[in-house]
């Protein structure tokens, strides 16, 4: 394997054998078996699925260690409705501050996408997630509509000029993220929250579209969604999200994503499609700057964690500085 290619294949867990590790020199052998080795690996670099030449080092290199600004972790309670909310600051070494990311999780969200914080933070971004009150340990009761009422929060937080300074954030570079249900925040927070510099679509679910379902099957769904959350039951969340009105439909938020930079992943998860129509939809509308992305596989991207990582990676670079 040339060294060329080994760390586009470490996406798919490939370790290389020392003897592996560089392609020998013209003097150890013949010059026609070499050319045709170094044919060979150009041929295989080229082969390579566009996605696995670009992985970036932040998804599997640790920076080099600032021992006068190292990297950190910071525990954060942020007021919300009368209680302070959990929520966890990943810190980017360096001095100074820094562009930060706020992930949302989904539904209850037993899968957080942390490891996609630490590759953001690795990448020299700040990431930023937390429970929504009555999640996780959060206080309060579990209300969809606090959602959204806690992601503004959790930005006026970041936002405070003591809160900014203590944890080196740079205010005018804050872009949101959201799984499945947390996406369903994105949507409607960066459709009024025009300071941010960008959000992130990861298998968006418009919880709203329930409204169009049977009760007795979103019960059931709600069932099967219940880890972590109090003060609520299947009966009780099925009745709310099958309520919350038109309002708070993807379609709702059209209009205020018009001029917002998005990328918008999906995967074979039922949801692309409202997904795809709110892409079309937005760019209909003069949004020039919405990246697709689609992977082949399950709603919490199982098999392609270091290919969502360096999608949204790479996305975040490209944003303007």
């Amino acid at each position: 394997m040339p060294a060329g290619c080994i760390a586009a294949t470490r996406s798919a867990a490939y370790v290389p054998r020392p003897a592996e590790m560089a392609t020998p020199e013209p003097d150890s052998m013949p010059r026609p078996t070499f050319m045709r080795i170094v044919l060979a690996s150009a041929l295989l670099c080229a082969a390579l699925p566009l996605g696995a030449q670009q992985v970036p080092a932040a998804v599997f290199t640790d920076p080099p260690h600032d021992a006068r600004h190292p990297a950190r972790m910071e525990v954060l309670h942020i007021p919300s409705g009368g209680v302070q909310i959990n929520g966890v600051a990943y810190l980017a070494a360096g001095a100074g501050t820094h562009p930060t990311f706020v992930l949302l999780h989904g539904l209850p969200g037993n899968e957080k996408n942390l490891d996609l914080a630490q590759a953001v933070r690795r990448a020299g971004w700040n990431a930023v997630t937390f429970n929504y009150r009555g999640s996780w340990g959060s206080p309060g009761t579990f209300r969809f509509a606090q959602n959204f009422q806690d992601a503004d929060a959790v930005l006026a937080f970041l936002r405070d000029p003591a809160n900014a300074k203590s944890l080196g954030i740079d205010t005018t570079r804050l872009v949101i993220g959201g799984h499945s249900m947390g996406g369903w925040v994105t949507v409607h927070t960066a459709a009024h929250q025009h300071g941010l510099r960008g959000a992130v679509l990861i298998s968006a679910a418009d919880m709203a579209a329930a409204a169009d379902r049977p009760r007795d099957s979103v019960v059931a769904m709600m069932a099967t969604d219940m880890e972590s959350l109090a003060g609520t039951s299947p009966q009780q969340m099925a009745d709310e999200v099958r309520t919350t009105g038109a309002t708070r439909r993807f379609s709702a938020a059209y209009e205020g994503l018009a001029h917002m930079p998005m990328l918008v992943v999906t995967s074979n998860d039922g949801l692309a499609p409202s997904n795809d129509a709110l892409v079309k939809a937005v760019q209909s509308r003069g949004n020039t700057h919405v990246t697709a992305v689609h992977f082949d596989t399950d709603h919490s991207y199982s098999d392609r964690r270091i290919a969502l990582e360096s999608a949204v990676i790479r996305w975040l670079q490209a944003l303007p500085k």
